[in-house]
């Protein structure tokens, strides 16, 4: 049975899902995206998504054509109609149909789409075992330029930084800001651990480091402090990265991982840490127990 896609207002079978070569979402890139996942039937942190999708879109000055409330449903009838109970969702606002000019305000009114599937960014080994990184040259794009706190469909940047990590042989790599300090994965944020086995801390880059404000991230640092894990949000250099006891990766699709390897040097003892597998075992637990719609 083919895939349905929420298209402009109505589910539509996925050969019929087509968006427009004038659309701006597509020529240039404008537009914002939320991923969503969806646990045992419940979709996972969705309002936390949802506001963050129309924070990104006021960003930009892009105008969604339908109030929260009414995306909020339709995730839920796209889910539905693709039987997605353990997927994930991938959330688009484009800026609609325009012209061949840059000129955002030519265009009418906004696309938006829905897509429920399923989504795996690294092998369950990976989980297991640590995932090994590098430190990409490609900078991360500095929030004068564009915020990274706005979630937008210009991916560029990072696919860069992933076309080195692919050609280095590995999945992931670490992108540093325009100071030269730790801003985040191509897809994740990132954390270390670091004090030692009598006082382990988390510390993560602040959200100033150009970096994107992760549902998954913010809910991290809460388990670490239901855990009684101090976490701070500071700056970090690559020197941070290959001293600290632990590193882990956050995202939506990637969940928790565990990096056990950067620029060929082993990260602590090159296995994933007692911290990293606590808060590993804390989100599992949390998705076991009824995903947080919230």
């Amino acid at each position: 049975m083919p895939r349905q896609i929420w298209l402009n207002g109505k589910l539509v079978p996925e050969q019929q899902a087509t968006v427009s070569v004038f659309d701006h979402g597509l020529l240039y890139g404008d537009g914002v995206f939320e991923g969503i996942r969806t646990y045992n039937g419940r979709i996972f942190k969705l309002r936390s998504h949802l506001l963050r999708l129309y924070a990104s879109a006021r960003a930009i000055r892009l105008e969604i054509p339908y109030t929260l409330d009414q995306l909020d449903q339709a995730v839920r009838q796209t889910v539905q109609a693709n039987s997605a109970n353990n997927g994930y969702i991938r959330l688009c606002v484009t800026r609609g149909v325009g012209t061949l000019g840059l000129n955002p305000f030519l265009c009418k009114q906004a696309g938006t789409f829905i897509i429920a599937d399923h989504i795996a960014l690294y092998p369950r080994e990976i989980y297991e075992n640590g995932l090994e990184v590098i430190t990409a040259s490609t900078q991360r794009t500095a929030p004068a330029a564009l915020s990274a706190r706005i979630k937008s469909m210009n991916y560029l940047n990072n696919i860069l930084a992933k076309i080195e990590a692919i050609d280095a042989g590995v999945l992931e790599a670490v992108m540093l800001n325009h100071q030269g300090f730790v801003a985040e994965g191509t897809g994740d944020n990132i954390f270390i651990v670091r004090g030692g086995s009598a006082r382990p801390q988390l510390a993560t880059p602040p959200l100033h480091a150009s970096v994107l404000e992760g549902i998954t991230r913010n809910l991290v640092i809460d388990l670490a402090g239901q855990a009684d894990i101090g976490c701070e949000q500071t700056d970090l250099t690559k020197y941070d990265l290959y001293a600290a006891d632990e590193m882990f990766l956050t995202g939506t699709a990637a969940e928790v991982v565990p990096v056990t390897k950067i620029d060929k040097r082993d990260v602590g003892t090159g296995k994933p840490g007692p911290i990293t597998q606590q808060l590993m075992a804390a989100f599992k637990k949390l998705l076991a127990n009824h995903a947080p719609e919230d």
